[in-house]
């Protein structure tokens, strides 16, 4: 599947001049984005520091569970088990559970992850496993409960998980009914149009959401659907059984915790000094670490040797939260800063897949990485797609549209195009009118005026009224023309909302369902065998 290079527009200017290898963003980073050039060198250092990470037994036991129960796949379990071989690496990458996958890009990043492990192996002639994890430890429930899909006519619905959820737990733990699953099932069939696909889509989301009571199993098993036959496992970041492995790395941030903000803060000064701006927030008495208290996930603070939360609920002294640790694994989960090290504390990491807004806080992160005595994996932009179909493809041709006048200038070059269809010009006409009204008006107030100095008033105030009676007539006419050529604008916002939905790039809107629907699954394996460069580039892929 072939595509075509167009630049698309970003958020962060340090993940673009990191991709541009900038030396400014160069020197935040262990690699650049020439990730060829690093590869063996990666692999010699994970092999110097294997006694650095978890134990591959423990971990292989622990994804097989996992597995079996949310990704229970022939070829995943091969995956598990090549990990366990000691010169096996891994390619990971990971994103918080989303309602029925959330936004395409997340689909994009799981297939990134199997095309750059596949990459790296034929690379490196070794084992390399592509590695998925869930974010579920996330607490952010709005940002998780919501996906959107085009009607028939192109029109964007919001679909929303229903419920109110106001606490602070991870989204793993939060439980969902069936009810509340087929709420959402239930617009998506609404939604869809009928296609050979449908019928077989539907009964496998259906059955998932009835085997599952979380976002993040129904996530897992989603993912899974998709990907499982490349070998791609996964793993949930809040699950109790991984915490359990992860005991001894949270161990140590606890006793380093003061190396490791000292780190952090040191690694946002080296970005300001960069002149970038701040990706994330690094606290001066930040702990980096989130406890888990009464359902509730609070980020720790530390302050006069004592861990606590902003809002009082828990204090710890070091010896004790230790203990609770050793107690009570489950209760403690990572931070955006000290994932990345978990990350490599656990897995022999060649290289991680980000997005934009990733890279650039991983660009805090160098510093904390050495004083963990860890090292920087190599970082590698996502896979990036506007997929483009057929009819919107032909409707650009007809407009004489560039992906570029739909991503920045559509409006004006709508109102252009209207504005030459018709030998009505409204713009040159109304403004003649006003100008003439003006100019015969205008005297004649002049004139009252020396009649009685308070006519002058009421001649303003008339004028005022009538210039309204001329731009009213004036929008009428504006509408009576768009009216005219209602069947032709369809076409002009079809392109918007398929391209740019809600003035955003179509990756992150859309759901896959919609092109699953249409396509079924071969789309994605294609973009998975097409796709062995990781330079950045946006790719609008025709269908």
């Amino acid at each position: 599947m072939k595509g075509i290079t167009e630049a698309l527009r970003s958020g962060s200017k340090l993940a673009e001049d990191y991709i541009c290898t900038a030396d400014a963003a160069r020197s935040l980073y262990e690699y650049d984005i020439r990730w060829e050039n690093s590869l063996h060198a990666r692999a010699e250092w994970l092999k110097q520091s294997e006694h650095t990470r978890v134990d591959r037994h423990e971990l292989a036991t622990y994804l097989r569970l996992y597995n079996k129960r949310v990704n229970d796949h022939d070829k995943v379990h091969d995956s598990i088990n090549r990990l366990v071989e000691e010169d096996a690496l891994v390619v990971t990458g990971g994103q918080q559970s989303g309602l029925l996958t959330g936004p395409l890009f997340v689909i994009y990043k799981a297939a990134s992850v199997v095309a750059a492990a596949r990459e790296a192996e034929h690379q490196l002639n070794r084992p390399v496993i592509p590695v998925f994890w869930i974010a579920g430890e996330d607490h952010d429930w709005d940002e998780v409960n919501h996906t959107f899909l085009p009607d028939s006519q192109g029109d964007i619905h919001k679909i929303k998980l229903q419920g109110h959820f106001t606490g602070r737990d991870s989204v793993s733990q939060v439980e969902v009914k069936w009810e509340q699953w087929k709420a959402v099932l239930e617009q998506v069939e609404q939604l869809l149009p009928d296609t050979i696909h449908k019928p077989g889509l539907m009964k496998v989301i259906t059955e998932i959401h009835h085997s599952s009571t979380n976002l993040s199993d129904v996530f897992a098993r989603m993912i899974s659907t998709l990907f499982a036959d490349t070998g791609l496992v996964l793993m949930d970041a809040a699950d109790p059984d991984l915490r359990k492995l992860e005991k001894p790395v949270f161990d140590r941030m606890i006793r380093e915790s003061d190396s490791l903000r000292t780190a952090y803060l040191q690694g946002a000064t080296l970005v300001e000094q960069a002149g970038y701006p701040m990706p994330a927030e690094v606290a001066e008495d930040g702990a980096n670490l989130f406890y888990i208290h009464e359902g509730a996930r609070l980020l720790l603070t530390l302050k006069d040797h004592l861990y606590q939360d902003r809002k009082g609920l828990v204090s710890f002294t070091e010896e004790r939260l230790l203990q609770e640790l050793e107690d009570h694994p489950e209760r403690f989960s990572n931070n955006v800063l000290t994932r990345p090290l978990m990350q490599d504390s656990l897995l022999p990491v060649a290289a991680v897949i980000l997005g934009h807004g990733e890279i650039a806080y991983w660009g805090l992160t160098r510093e904390a990485f050495l004083t963990f005595g860890l090292q920087m994996p190599i970082l590698l932009p996502r896979l990036s797609f506007t997929i483009l179909e057929e009819v919107q493809h032909k409707h650009m041709k007809q407009y004489g549209l560039s992906f570029q006048d739909v991503q920045y200038d559509l409006e004006e070059k709508k109102a252009e195009w209207l504005a030459r269809q018709e030998t009505f010009q409204v713009d040159e006409q109304f403004t003649q009118i006003r100008e003439q009204f003006i100019a015969l008006y205008r005297p004649l107030l002049d004139q009252v005026a020396e009649v009685h100095p308070g006519l002058n008033r009421i001649g303003e105030a008339n004028l005022a009224k009538m210039n309204e009676q001329i731009q009213y007539l004036e929008n009428q006419t504006r509408k009576a023309i768009e009216d005219k050529h209602q069947v032709t604008l369809r076409h002009w916002n079809g392109i918007q909302n398929a391209l740019f939905p809600m003035g955003k790039p179509q990756e992150r809107v859309h759901n896959a369902l919609f092109y699953l629907n249409r396509y079924g699954t071969d789309w994605i394996k294609e973009l998975i065998k097409a796709s062995a460069e990781f330079h950045g580039q946006h790719k609008v892929i025709p269908m």
